[in-house]
């Protein structure tokens, strides 16, 4: 089996509340390849890591700042000074109501994590590489770039000069920049002559990610064009998998062909052991026939642990 890439979503986020050290330092400690981050921007220009644009999901801002709400109810992230998102507390992640996204995780209390900012994480990953004589990567989504424009900001540009003063500079270095925003990815390849690999999410058109249009991008013309920005597209795993409605028996689209056709590689997200496909009940199985049949470069997933495991047992066989 050629070389297949485990990127740990939002870090080893199965186990410990995404987007935190904490949780970096543990999937550095599994094996990943690569850690990835979202990004946003702090009123005063600063990189967080955050998933979401705003902070009521993941962190207690709504009892430590109730006033600073916007119409929509929610707290961003750009509406507040990185001194005042240090006093935040970091939780697993809550629907709206307050229950916990995922029951069997890390319980929602605790008050014991932070938001830290992206060069706080790269110091840790590169300490730790530097430690264990290892070289886990970067794999950042600056977060909406389109929204920060309006918003006064440009976080692609930031993104940018953050990697270069940390020394990501060119294709050989262990950064992957991603984007669901086909127009922030052309920018940053064309206009600010970025030499690293950038990777072009592909979600569907009825999430309202961006104004990219997802599906023309799963088109063998749509994937012609990526690539001459990009080197990588990372789907949505259901966009590679699909099931038989009758049997439920799982078959593969004709996307991963049509990406390796275009000299595209191709990490499909998220795999997630407590959020499976109803036709696949069992991390393992899964993860095993992605490995053995899908001809994927590799996936996201909130347990990391599993998918090396998997992966060196079937890679020794």
């Amino acid at each position: 089996m050629d070389t297949f890439t485990v990127i740990a979503h939002r870090g080893a986020s199965g186990y410990l509340p995404e987007h935190t050290l904490e949780g970096a330092a543990m999937a550095h400690a599994m094996g990943t390849d690569f850690i990835e981050q979202d990004v946003v921007l702090t009123r005063d220009g600063m990189l967080i890591v955050l998933h979401d644009l705003f902070l009521d999901a993941v962190t207690d801002v709504a009892e430590r700042f109730p006033d600073r709400s916007r119409e929509d109810g929610l707290h961003y992230a750009i509406d507040f000074d990185l001194n005042e998102i240090r006093t935040l507390r970091v939780n697993e992640r809550r629907e709206p109501d307050g229950r916990a996204t995922f029951p069997s995780r890390f319980p929602v209390g605790g008050n014991i994590f932070r938001v830290p900012t992206l060069e706080e994480e790269i110091i840790l990953i590169q300490g730790m590489n530097q430690s264990t004589q290892r070289n886990v990567g970067l794999y950042i989504e600056p977060k909406s770039p389109a929204w920060h424009r309006q918003e006064g900001e440009d976080i692609m540009t930031e993104l940018l000069t953050v990697l270069s003063r940390y020394g990501y500079r060119s294709k050989s270095d262990r950064v992957r920049v991603q984007s669901f925003d086909a127009m922030a990815l052309k920018r940053a390849r064309n206009d600010l002559k970025t030499e690293l690999t950038l990777v072009q999410l592909i979600g569907e058109n009825s999430w309202g990610e961006s104004a990219t249009d997802f599906d023309l991008l799963l088109t063998d013309a749509g994937l012609k064009d990526v690539s001459t920005f990009a080197d990588g597209i990372g789907p949505w795993l259901m966009q590679v998998v699909k099931f038989d409605s009758a049997s439920g028996e799982p078959s593969f689209t004709p996307l991963v062909g049509r990406a390796h056709k275009q000299g595209l590689f191709i990490h499909a997200y998220t795999l997630r052991s407590d959020q499976l496909p109803d036709e696949m009940s069992d991390f393992d199985q899964a993860l095993q026939f992605l490995l053995e049949y899908s001809d994927l470069d590799g996936i996201f997933t909130d347990f990391p642990d599993k998918a090396t495991k998997i992966l060196r047992r079937i890679t020794s066989i």
